[in-house]
């Protein structure tokens, strides 16, 4: 039986492997994107060996979709992954079941997993969920959050707004927007609330990427941000949950826009276009 190879935990002050991407990268104002490599896998022993690679398999497969790596459609083949990461088929299989779980894979029979690539009726259902939950963080945050986490998001807006003034590249756009949620719902002290967004923002991850990337959108979104956090430092929250609806819904619009034309085309070369055969 062949032994997953893991990598270990980073001791404090030791440095961060190259190419990994970490969680202060989102809170670093104007952090620049470094390439994404693949992980190092290295042996290690402990009782919580099994835990830790099936863990750090799941970690792995979840950044290569969300840093598309695997498009949205894309088959994961299990031979090609398992031995870019030096796991088990057991750790691997269990992995694609839990991100199959968060909806992030969809496995077909005979096929294998792919990325999932929801449908347009689909879409719409989970953007109307994504606005119910951001509605009701939002409102969590005016009533429970301290002043000093109000500033702090007035800092995640401008933060997103400088980026957005040099760069065009969604990845970078989308973490300088992730520090303005992860501060929300950081103030609005729910942890429901928090698991129950990421999931949803998950599975919209591309969606998310087309609206951002039709044009003049980023600069309606940092206009609709502002007027989301102005009405949050004036401790409106009904404005505030009104005007963040608005803002998820805008984001539909123009995310839906580029679905359906993904749509049509997936009528003319099948149900995983650009991919090949199962």
């Amino acid at each position: 039986m062949t032994a997953d190879r893991v990598a270990p935990r980073r001791r404090k002050g030791s440095p961060q492997p190259h190419g990994a991407v970490t969680s202060l990268d989102h809170h670093r104002p104007g952090a620049s994107r470094a390439p994404v490599a693949s992980p190092t896998w290295r042996t290690e022993t402990g009782p919580s060996f099994e835990l830790s690679v099936r863990q750090q398999t799941i970690d792995a497969l979840r950044q290569f979709i969300l840093n598309f790596q695997l498009k949205p459609g894309q088959r994961v083949v299990e031979r090609e992954f398992i031995e870019r990461l030096g796991v088990s088929r057991t750790t691997f299989r269990e992995a694609i079941r839990e991100l199959a779980a968060e909806g992030l894979l969809t496995v077909v029979a005979q096929k294998g997993a792919r990325v999932s690539a929801p449908s347009l009726d689909e879409a719409v259902d989970l953007y109307e969920v994504r606005a119910a939950l951001e509605c009701l963080v939002v409102t969590r945050f005016v009533e429970r959050a301290e002043d000093r986490e109000v500033r702090l998001l007035k800092t995640a807006v401008r933060n997103f707004k400088r980026v957005s003034s040099h760069t065009t590249d969604i990845l970078e756009l989308l973490r300088a927007k992730e520090f303005f949620y992860e501060v929300l719902v950081r103030g609005a002290r729910s942890n429901a609330l928090q698991q129950q967004l990421e999931g949803i923002k998950g599975r919209v991850h591309a969606l998310r990427a087309t609206s951002l990337s039709h044009p003049g959108r980023v600069a309606q979104t940092v206009a609709e941000l502002e007027a989301i956090v102005a009405a949050i430092s004036a401790r409106d929250a009904a404005l505030a949950s009104k005007l963040c609806a608005e803002h998820v819904r805008n984001a539909c619009k123009t995310a839906l826009a580029g679905l359906q034309g993904v749509e049509e085309t997936a009528l003319l070369t099948g149900p995983w276009p650009g991919n090949g055969s199962a």
